[in-house]
């Protein structure tokens, strides 16, 4: 008994190995599909449904793509209506668990076991990171099968099987089994581990709720439906601290599962023989299939009913869950995209240029500050840098969090690429700030400028704002098609600095401006200047060295 105690102990903990290797590794594998899968969210309801469904099947979690949706619902980048569509999609491809495990009922997981040595014996022996990860995910799927065995082999002993026979025929109680399977889930954070062992657990011949050991009754079904409830703890934890928006989006989780498993628990309580009437009649003789079915058509089904009425789910949320009186504005970035790093670096890049459309904005209204003479609106360009300055703080710390995530080498050279270009968006900001210390030798009267200055710097601010736009448009379509554009705005950038510096002169030699005005025009150009190079260095940045790492397609047209 202790023997075979040990052996179901020590297979459930190789289970949960292997499935965080599995799930770690194809995350990695994923990295920057994961990153365009969750951009397409779109407001199109089944679009929603469906790469909620593919990114839980590709990291073989649906607790990390909840999280990741309320991460992204916190930093104001998914709506409540696409969020809930996602979390549907998530619970149907969570199931693809349970039927990986009912594989086992079909005698190949002898085979399935090799994976193990297969995977391991990739990641020692190739160099290329990609194959050493794709062979640590498929140590992780058959270090699953590997536990699968141990634990059925475990529960196929004469006594272990009498004892949890004896064990589960006592505890028949639906609301009991119910509850079993909230408990068991919301402790060890994984729906898939407690449909992994019912599975195991069926295909060993142990009866749960009473009845033919080789037949598969509604006892199990309760426990599944009470781990779909119990899966909404990982949401909710995720969620404290978190926007009103992010709380609610936990709450559409755990009210869409909780209603859902409400109502096949009251037909299944209607209906004392569902399964033998259904399941056992469409996959006999094979228990574990039958329950891993069970789960993907309970899930498939209950989505299908409510995606209609996902309005209903927001206005139910936002009703439990009330506005705060004010919020701050919310960035892109969530320490709960770390536990994704791809999509964690997507976000960072948002962040990034949201701080790039700061700052220019700022350098817009300290130059009308410079061209209008006037020191009023100059608090608000201070007020606006002591923001950029904390939303530059929070990124770079945020940059080395990534770092510290375990991230891939391609995706370390996109957090240090990031790092340039958070730093020239940043000064900017600086540059705004050295043009209202201009201003105020103006605004004091210390000496002025002529007409002609005055006009030359609106006209290199118009520059300046198209440079921008270039720039923005090559950052958000990851595009070289306006480099050409760039290069050619910044050699006028550079010609009208110039052209600038040398008319001054002549109006000095003229008569025309005071000697004093000399220091603080030329460094005024200068920086005016310098913030067009500032933006080049972001757009080829981005062109040379951004997008060769983010697709292969693109590195092939450069």
């Amino acid at each position: 008994m202790a023997e075979s105690i040990i052996l179901l102990l020590a297979g459930l903990g190789i289970l949960l190995v292997g499935f965080k290797m599995l799930s770690d590794n194809i995350e990695k594998l994923a990295n920057s599909g994961l990153r365009k899968l969750f951009d397409k969210t779109s407001n199109n309801r089944f679009v929603g449904v469906g790469i909620g469904a593919a990114a839980t099947a590709l990291i073989q979690s649906s607790g990390a793509t909840t999280i990741m949706v309320v991460g992204f619902v916190n930093a104001g980048v998914m709506t409540l209506t696409q969020a809930a569509a996602v979390i549907m999609g998530a619970n149907i491809g969570t199931t693809i668990t349970a039927q990986i495990v009912a594989l086992n009922s079909f005698d190949i997981g002898l085979y399935a076991m090799l994976l193990t040595f297969i995977g391991m014996f990739m990641s020692m022996i190739f160099k290329k990171e990609k194959i050493k990860t794709l062979g640590l995910a498929m140590s992780g799927l058959g270090l699953v099968f590997v536990s699968l065995t141990m634990m059925k082999d475990a529960m196929s002993t004469d006594i272990m099987r009498d004892t949890l026979q004896n064990l589960f025929s006592t505890v028949s109680n639906p609301f009991l089994l119910l509850f079993l399977g909230i408990f068991f889930t919301a402790v060890m954070q994984s729906s898939s581990a407690i449909t992994s062992i019912l599975i195991t657990m069926v295909t060993a011949g142990i009866s749960i709720g009473g009845g033919a050991a080789t037949e598969l009754n509604n006892s199990a079904l309760y426990i599944v439906l009470g781990s779909n409830i119990g899966s909404c703890v990982t949401a909710l934890l995720s969620s404290i601290g978190a926007s009103p928006n992010a709380k609610r989006a936990s709450i559409i989780h755990l009210l869409f599962n909780t209603i859902g498993a409400v109502i096949v628990f009251i037909v299944l309580i209607c209906w004392p023989g569902f399964m033998e009437n259904t399941f056992d009649k469409w996959f006999p003789g094979v228990p574990g299939t039958q329950l891993a079915m069970f789960h993907t058509f309970f899930n498939v089904i209950m989505t299908m009913l409510f995606l209609p009425f996902i309005s209903l789910f927001v206005k139910a949320s936002t009703f439990l869950i009330r506005d705060k009186k004010k919020e701050g504005e919310e960035g892109y970035i969530d320490d709960r995209f770390l536990k994704t790093p791809a999509v964690a670096i997507n976000q960072a890049a948002k962040e990034t240029l949201r701080l790039g459309y700061l700052a220019m904005d700022n350098l817009n209204l300290a130059i009308d500050c410079f061209t209008a003479k006037s020191m009023e609106n100059a608090s608000l360009v201070n007020a606006n840098n002591a923001n950029i300055e904390k939303i530059n703080q929070s990124i770079l710390s945020y940059l080395v969090k990534v770092s510290s995530s375990g991230i891939t080498g391609n995706d370390e050279k996109l957090v240090s690429k990031l790092h340039h270009i958070v730093n020239d968006f940043y000064r900017l900001a600086e540059i705004s700030d050295n043009m209202i210390k201009y201003t105020k030798h103006i605004a004091n009267g210390e000496f002025d400028f002529s007409d002609k200055v005055y006009e030359q710097i609106k006209e290199l601010k118009i520059k300046l704002n198209k440079q921008f736009d270039n720039v923005s448009q090559i950052y958000q379509d990851q595009s070289n098609t306006l480099i050409a554009a760039v290069d050619e705005l910044e050699n006028e950038i550079d010609d009208m600095r110039s052209d600038m510096i040398n008319g001054h002169i002549q109006r000095l030699e003229h008569g025309e401006c005071s000697p004093q005005s000399s220091g603080v025009y030329i460094n005024l150009v200068s920086n005016l200047e310098r913030a067009g190079d500032h933006l080049e260095y972001v757009a080829h940045s981005i062109v040379d060295d951004y997008i060769p790492l983010i697709s292969d397609k693109l590195r092939a047209i450069q």
